[in-house]
């Protein structure tokens, strides 16, 4: 998509530093008007760069996603609410499982890239964040 290396460089580091969601997406719209249509795989980076946007502020520190499932990893002392965690165990306990204190484990049909960007997102959308004492 971007032949020229140092170009490619700068925006894979532009995207990663994104702060927001607008700001991909105004990043996104300057890559259409100066490369033209986006690739799908560049589409993918976006799109799990909106995860990491989504992921920090619960204080998940690492997300893994295959055909058949995944885990959500937190930090030691995670910003997400437990009782959210808790919640969704039990309303799904066949798909949802804990690992440790750390780790949320989710199984379902994942077959593709796409498919399971939208797992993660809707996981993370039903997490909430720790209320300030």
């Amino acid at each position: 998509y971007l032949p020229d290396v140092h170009t490619r460089l700068i925006m894979y580091k532009r995207i990663a530093s994104a702060w927001s969601d607008e700001s991909l997406e105004e990043l996104m719209v300057e890559m259409i008007d100066r490369f033209g249509r986006i690739p799908q795989a560049t589409r993918l980076l976006f799109d799990l760069t909106r995860l990491k946007l989504q992921a920090t502020p619960l204080g998940v520190r690492k997300i893994e996603a295959g055909a058949t499932g995944g885990r959500i990893v937190f930090h030691p002392e995670p910003d997400v609410d437990p009782g959210s965690v808790i919640r969704l165990v039990q309303s799904e306990p066949g798909r949802f499982r804990l690992d440790g204190a750390e780790r949320l484990r989710f199984a379902g049909d994942f077959p593709d890239a796409a498919s399971r960007v939208e797992a993660v997102r809707r996981l993370l959308g039903s997490l909430e964040i720790r209320a300030a004492a």
